[in-house]
Parts: structure tokens; C-alpha cells; sequence
């Protein structure tokens, strides 16, 4: 039986309640995932998921600029434009700890692949943060589980070629006369 522990990543990118976000942003770019833990300080202790879509919407809303469309010209609000301005600084000046998804579903590096699964199922994640008692040790996303199953699955039925290598012997196939 696979366990989260057998497929789990190790090197977690993370963050701390007082990091910015704008910081948070650029590393969740950089390393190319949409969620990461948040600790509480040296002590590694998981209080939080902070995700792409915490750092977008935050707390602190983005207006987006309007715009008006009249005559097949388009014309921006100045004060619209303004206003999302003094949001996005707002937003990005604010701390991963006023953003992030406190209490997140954690999972034990003792847990099959089925209780990580359902767990994300049933907390509608994408990731959870693999913990020992509350400390971090690792973080198991959907797409390990779905490598490690596909892993245990065996391998794939042959695919054919082309059509013309499907075909019944003595069928012409498409590219051929018959």
C-alpha cells in the first residue's frame, strides 16, 4: 500500500505570516505552484495555505478599472483607474498572514493515497501540507497522487500507429488504393 510518505515532496516552498505578498507572489511564480504552507516562524509549525487565488483577492478586493464602451470607443474611467491603483498597493503590501486560508487541512506521512484523496475531495484543495504532529515534513499535491497512480496502473494498451495500422489485414486503409 503507497503512502503519502512514499510520494510526498520534501523541499516545500513556504512562507511566514509576515511576509509580504508581493514576495510571496514572485516565489509562487518562480517555482511554478499555486499554494504553498505558511509557518509560523522557526519553529515550523503549518497555520496556513496561502494560494495564488488568496494572493489575487486577499482581503483586500480589486476594483477593476471601468470601462465604458460607447460608439465602438472605449473610455476609462480616471478615478476607476485610480482606485485599482491604491488596491493593487494595498494588496501587495500586505502580510501573507492577513491573506492567507488559516487552520488548512493537513494530512500525516502515515496516510494512504486514498485518505489524501478524499481529503482533498471533501476540503476542495489541491494540495495538503504533510505534517507530524503539527510540524511540516513534506506536501502532497493532486498530481502526485495521480503520477503514483497511473504508476501502479501498469502499462498502457498499445496505441495504434496510424489508422492504416489498425486496419483488418487486407483492408485498404485512408492512404491507401484499393
Amino acid at each position: 500500500m503507497t503512502t503519502v510518505r512514499d510520494i510526498m515532496t520534501t523541499e516545500v516552498l513556504t512562507f511566514e505570516v509576515g511576509d509580504r505578498v508581493a514576495d510571496a507572489v514572485t516565489a509562487l511564480v518562480d517555482r511554478g505552484v499555486d499554494a504553498a504552507p505558511v509557518l509560523d516562524g522557526p519553529r515550523g509549525r503549518v497555520v496556513g495555505m496561502v494560494s495564488t487565488g488568496d494572493l489575487i483577492v486577499g482581503e483586500s478586493r480589486l476594483h477593476l478599472p471601468t470601462v465604458i464602451s460607447l460608439f465602438g470607443a472605449t473610455l476609462e474611467l480616471p478615478s476607476s483607474q485610480r482606485h485599482f491603483e491604491a488596491d493593487l498597493a494595498k494588496a501587495l503590501g500586505a502580510t501573507v498572514g492577513e491573506v492567507m486560508t488559516p487552520r488548512p487541512v493537513t494530512c500525516a506521512a502515515e496516510d494512504t493515497l486514498e485518505e489524501a484523496a478524499t481529503l482533498m475531495h471533501d476540503h476542495a484543495v489541491s494540495r495538503l501540507p504533510v505534517v507530524a504532529g503539527t510540524i511540516l515534513v513534506g506536501i502532497v499535491a493532486r498530481g502526485d497522487i495521480l503520477r503514483a497512480v497511473i504508476g501502479r496502473a501498469g502499462p498502457a494498451a498499445p496505441v495504434a500507429a496510424s489508422p492504416a495500422a489498425a486496419m483488418p489485414p487486407g483492408v485498404p486503409g485512408p492512404d491507401q488504393d484499393g
